[in-house]
C-alpha cells in the first residue's frame, strides 16, 4: 500500500523566524494526493490575506501537484512558505523536461489549462532546473494592503 504523504511536516516555524512551512513528499502518480494537499494547504492558509487569495493559491496549487503526478513517472515534493504576506509555493519533481503554457484546443475538455492559470492568476510563478529535475513554482500576495 502506498502512502500519499510519505513525509509531511506542516504548521509552525522549524527555527525561530522561519516562515509557515507545508512540506510534502507526493507518491508516483498518488492523484489522491492533490486533495490532501488542498485540504493542508488550507490549514496553513487559514488567517493568511484575503479568504478569495487563499482560494487562489489552493487552485494553483492542485495545478502544479496534478502536472507534477500525471506528467512524470516519479515522486514530487511540494514546498510552501508564507513569509508576512506573500505565499510561495513549488512543486519539485525529477524529469528535467521544462513545461510550458499550450492553449488548449475545444475538444481537450478540461485538461491543457494548469500553467494557463498559473501564469494568468499567479503574481509570480516559473520553472528552474534543479538537480535532474525541476520545481515549477508560484507566488502570491495575501491582498492585504
Amino acid at each position: 500500500m502506498t502512502s500519499h504523504a510519505q513525509e509531511s511536516t506542516v504548521g509552525g516555524a522549524t527555527a525561530v523566524g522561519d516562515p509557515a512551512l507545508l512540506h510534502r513528499r507526493l507518491g508516483r502518480a498518488d492523484l489522491r494526493a492533490v486533495s490532501e494537499v488542498r485540504r493542508t494547504l488550507r490549514e496553513v492558509l487559514l488567517h493568511w490575506g484575503k479568504p478569495e487569495r487563499a482560494d487562489v493559491a489552493e487552485l494553483l496549487t492542485s495545478e502544479i501537484v496534478t502536472n507534477a503526478l500525471v506528467h512524470t513517472d516519479d515522486d514530487a515534493v511540494l514546498t510552501a512558505t508564507v513569509r508576512e504576506h506573500r505565499l510561495r509555493v513549488e512543486v519539485r519533481d525529477f524529469v528535467a523536461q521544462r513545461p510550458s503554457p499550450r492553449v488548449p484546443h475545444a475538444d481537450d475538455g478540461t485538461g491543457g489549462r494548469g500553467l494557463l492559470l498559473v501564469q494568468s492568476l499567479a503574481d509570480a510563478w516559473g520553472v528552474r532546473t534543479q538537480d535532474g529535475g525541476k520545481a515549477v513554482w508560484f507566488e502570491l500576495d495575501g491582498g492585504l494592503t
